[in-house]
């Protein structure tokens, strides 16, 4: 991990000379929050990080399903037949 102090307007570039560089740039600090503005092509996802790992989560569980779940599914299955 690359560690960086960076003040109020400056940036950050990421990727910088390829088509997809993405600038990120120190908006306003307020005690311990600190406010970035990404800029980044739209082909370039960009998502924080904390919903990523409760969107993984969720997928893990949908993927998943309790033996109940399945059991029931079978049975009614079974009982379309």
């Amino acid at each position: 991990m690359l560690v960086l102090s960076r003040r109020v307007g400056e940036s950050v570039v990421i990727g910088a000379g390829t088509p997809d560089a993405v600038t990120v740039t120190v908006l306003e600090v307020r005690g311990d929050v600190v406010r970035v503005g990404i800029d980044a092509p739209r082909s370039v996802a960009v998502h924080r990080a904390e919903l990523l790992a409760e969107l993984a989560d969720a997928n893990a569980d949908a993927a998943s399903p309790s033996e109940n779940t399945v059991a029931s599914l079978s049975q009614a299955l079974r009982e379309r037949r």
